[in-house]
């Protein structure tokens, strides 16, 4: 291997140790990425399949293919086009930015499965419930402030607690 070779090797794999480094930031305390967007972020997949690399190229073995567009996902780091992604279960993998869209959506989470969520006419638990979602239903999330989001779906369009969501930090104000 020649002198160059081995100096992009060194190269690549620094680079890969430092977009692996965990930061620790909050979502207030986010830095700019080479993108000139906050890592971390939350983002959707833009497609109904999306392969996840184990590394942040096409080198790399697909881990795991996501088959639902739409699904909620967080920018954990990024390298040149790559994105590192984390789930609502927590499996992180690579994807392609391509495939990532900067509509905002969430997983609906309880602490048990079988506990329902309840969605309200305004953001207020005085308000009408307007429907009950189930632990795992994606919803569009249209805005965000003073621990409340009004969310839509399939069949369904009203307010949520903040906290009862995965993919908005919270205290994050969407508008």
């Amino acid at each position: 291997m020649g002198f160059r070779q081995i100096f992009k090797a060194m190269v690549l794999a620094g680079a890969l140790l430092g977009a692996s480094v965990s930061t620790g930031f909050s979502a207030k305390d986010t830095a700019v990425s080479s993108s000139g967007l906050p890592v971390p972020r939350y983002v959707s997949l833009k497609s109904d399949h999306v392969n996840v690399r184990a590394g942040p190229t096409k080198d790399n073995d697909v881990a795991w293919v996501y088959t639902r567009s739409g699904l909620p996902v967080e920018i954990t780091a990024e390298f040149e086009n790559w994105r590192r992604v984390r789930d609502s279960e927590g499996a992180e993998g690579w994807v392609y930015h391509s495939l990532l869209s900067g509509r905002r959506t969430a997983v609906i989470t309880m602490k048990t499965k079988d506990d329902l969520a309840s969605l309200y006419d305004r953001p207020d638990t005085a308000g009408a419930v307007s429907a009950r979602l189930q632990a795992g239903v994606v919803a569009q999330v249209k805005k965000c402030g003073a621990g409340w989001c009004r969310v839509t779906g399939n069949g369904f369009d009203g307010w949520i607690e903040q906290q009862r969501l995965w993919g908005v930090y919270a205290d994050e104000k969407v508008e």
